[in-house]
Formats: structure tokens, sequence, C-alpha cells
């Protein structure tokens, strides 16, 4: 038997072990190939495609030309690594999602649809994957710009965190190892892409978003522009706003569906001054009202 190590990266690597028959080289190599990185569906379908590459070899020497074939194919298929997150991720693809995938460049191509909303995105995925983080490029997008905003800049930072160890870990904390940022990534986008059309404002539980996305307000003033708060649900800008004004204010304003503290840039005051604001308001409207039933 002859067993041969080929490594491209520290998780582009496997081991070839290559046994010969009775009646080498009038029939194929008898073919095993393993390795603790790349999963065993690419390495059965590898196999497989080594096997047919023999049978093309009958009556000559196959080792050297099917390690060089090996080799060759590492080398032109990077994605091989994230084998098995690419097909954890179609399972969760619907009519009208595409997933393609792009060796000759490292990427992968997504379009994420529901309804008349969508979202292209282009995912590079570095030669050193996993311990490098894939890098997500919007391509187009029908959601409004802060909706954009939010699912490239939360897509990253999955991503990045999958890679980069706490700033702060805790002690009792395993030691971090980089894992794989594709899936996660992406499977972020799906959900959030699928989520929004249908759901609804947590206050005055009317659904946000148009069925045409033409529809959207993009005005932000407006009272029926959607706001979503850093919990990841959202709101009418009017129904937020009176909301976010209104007593309680002790210890910030908790979202009504999840009750996470809310968290936005155009609501930034601290609670006491959000209740010193409301109680001056009361006053006046006090003032005004005497007023007014003074001269009736």
């Amino acid at each position: 038997m002859v067993r041969v190590d080929l490594r491209r990266t520290k998780y582009k690597q496997l081991t070839a072990c290559l046994q010969f028959p009775e009646l080498y080289p009038q029939y194929p190599l008898l073919i095993e190939l393993k390795s603790k990185t790349l999963c065993d569906k690419f390495l059965n379908g590898l196999t497989k495609i080594c096997e047919e590459e023999c049978k093309k070899l009958l009556g000559k020497p196959q080792i050297l030309k099917l390690l060089k074939f090996l080799r060759l194919f590492i080398d032109e298929n990077p994605l091989s690594v994230c084998c098995e997150e690419v097909s954890l991720i179609k399972r969760t693809l619907t009519d009208g999602d595409q997933l393609k995938l792009k060796q000759k460049t490292s990427s992968l191509s997504l379009h994420i649809t529901q309804g008349l909303y969508f979202l292209k995105a282009k995912v590079i995925v570095p030669d050193v994957y996993p311990e490098e983080q894939v890098q997500i490029e919007l391509i187009d997008c029908n959601y409004p710009k802060n909706f954009q905003k939010w699912f490239s800049g939360q897509a990253t930072e999955i991503a990045r965190q999958c890679v980069q160890k706490p700033l702060k870990p805790k002690p009792k904390d395993p030691v971090f190892e980089p894992k794989p940022s594709l899936r996660p990534s992406i499977e972020f986008l799906i959900d959030e892409i699928k989520r929004y059309p249908s759901e609804l404002c947590q206050l005055c539980k009317e659904k946000c978003f148009p069925a045409d996305p033409a529809d959207n307000i993009t005005e932000e003033g407006d009272e029926k522009h959607i706001e979503k708060v850093y919990c990841g649900h959202i709101f009418h800008n009017a129904c937020l706003d009176i909301y976010m004004k209104t007593p309680p204010f002790h210890g910030g304003k908790k979202c009504p569906s999840c009750k996470k503290r809310i968290y936005h840039e155009k609501w930034k005051l601290t609670p006491m001054l959000a209740e010193d604001r409301w109680a001056h308001q009361e006053a006046k409207k006090r003032e005004l009202g005497e007023v007014v039933e003074f001269f009736d």
C-alpha cells in the first residue's frame, strides 16, 4: 500500500491510501481518502472521481497521475473546505432562493427572496478558511437602507466572532478556537430576509412592511417609517416615539415583546433625563389647561 499526504492549508489536506490489485495496472488502484478536516461527503465524491480517472489509465502507471490529479483538484476547488456547511445551508433554502458556488474565485453567490423582497450577496471564502472569516458583500437588496445596513453589518459581526476571541473572555471559558463562519453568517441573512415582510409593529400590531417594496416609506420622520431596534424587533416611527417618551422609564424602556432594553440612535436619553422631560411636558400641559379653564 502507498500512503501519501497532500496538504494545501491546515484545513485543506487529505491522505490518499492506494492499494494495488493483483492484476495492476490492468485493474484500477483501490483508493481510500482520509481527512480530519474535509467532510465525508466530499471525500466520498472525490473517491468516485478518482476511481473513474484510474479507469482511464488501465494498462499504464496510475499512481503519479492520480496524485497530480488530486493535487490539482484540491487547488482548483477551494470551497471543498466548506462542503458540509454548504449542504446544510441549502437545506434551509426555499423556492426562489439560490446559492451558487464559484470555485475559481473561492466565493458563493447568494440570492434570498421572500415575497417581492430580496437580497443578493457575494460571500468570499479566504484560502486559510476557517481560520479567517468569510467576507460578505451586499450586491443588491430592496429592503430600506437602514435594514440593508443591519444585514451587512451584523452578518460581518457574526463572522468576526467566529474567528476572533472575545476582548474580555470569562474565566471559565474554554481556550478559544476559530470556528467556521460561513454557515452562521449566511443563515442569519436568510432568517432576516424571510422574517421581516410579515412581522408586526410590536406596539400597534399592524404589519410594518407593505407587500410591494416600492411602497416603503423612506422619509425617516414619517410616522409610518419602519424602525428596527437592537433586539431585532420593528416598530412604526410614531408608535416607538410615543412609547419611548411615555413612562415608566426606570431601567430604560423595554421591548414589549422580548423585554430587552431598547437601544436606538434616535432615542438616546437616559431614563432620568427622559423622565424629567416628560414631567416638564406634563407641567406645561397642566399650565395650558389652567389658562384655558380660566378663560372658559
